[in-house]
């Protein structure tokens, strides 16, 4: 299943627009805001297709129920970049256990290769993840990143989260992936350049984010 929010018409159009234009983008505290902004937009749509138990509670007039999470996912980030749109979740899933994963790409004359550093995590047995990387370029990242993290147990089912997606992107995620899994992104975009960075993209969201990286 692929969902991009950016099919249909709302407010979250907006936000992605701003994240784009290169003279808002020099505000990096509105940058994060507007990143902020769409992973709650896009942790309610996520939230839909989880599993709901009926929960009922006593009010001080009554007795009322309703449709609650059955449990809650676990929600990992690709550090750095992915810190302000995993901000959005966590305020949505506040009561989630969440993990990191410290990945950088190297650059060389043979292509592009994924170097992951760092992983904490809690179980993921019979999971369902959340992995939150704002940028779906190559798709290696989120691959690498789901096999470092099956060390610590297999997950159940695996919500991927973007940004922005390349179309090449998807297609490597659709090769390579051996788990159930979704995405979801705010837009596919048009194409990788020849560094790998998406068209017309948004730019380096980490740099954005949190000044340039030396």
């Amino acid at each position: 299943m692929i969902f991009v929010l950016s099919d249909g018409n709302s407010v979250a159009n907006n936000y992605l627009l701003e994240l784009r234009d290169r003279d808002i983008q020099k505000d990096p505290m509105r940058f994060r805001k507007n990143v902020e902004r769409l992973g709650e937009i896009m942790a309610y749509e996520v939230s839909k297709k989880l599993r709901y138990v009926q929960t009922a509670i006593e009010t001080p007039l009554g007795r009322a129920k309703s449709a609650t999470l059955a449990e809650q996912p676990v929600l990992v980030t690709i550090l750095r970049a992915g810190l302000p749109y995993f901000n959005g979740f966590l305020n949505f899933f506040d009561k989630a256990e969440s993990g990191f994963i410290g990945a950088y790409r190297q650059e060389s004359g043979q292509g592009i290769t994924i170097n992951l550093e760092y992983l904490a995590t809690t179980s993921l047995s019979g999971k369902t993840i959340i992995l939150i990387d704002p940028m779906l370029a190559t798709g290696r990242s989120v691959i690498n990143a789901l096999r470092a993290m099956k060390r610590n147990g297999e997950p159940m089912h695996v919500h991927i989260v973007s940004l922005v997606a390349a179309p090449e992107g998807v297609a490597y995620l659709n090769e390579k992936m051996n788990l159930p899994y979704s995405l979801w992104t705010c837009a596919v975009d048009e194409k990788l350049d020849e560094n790998y960075y998406i068209v017309p993209g948004l730019g380096d969201a980490g740099d954005l984010s949190f000044g340039n990286k030396i």
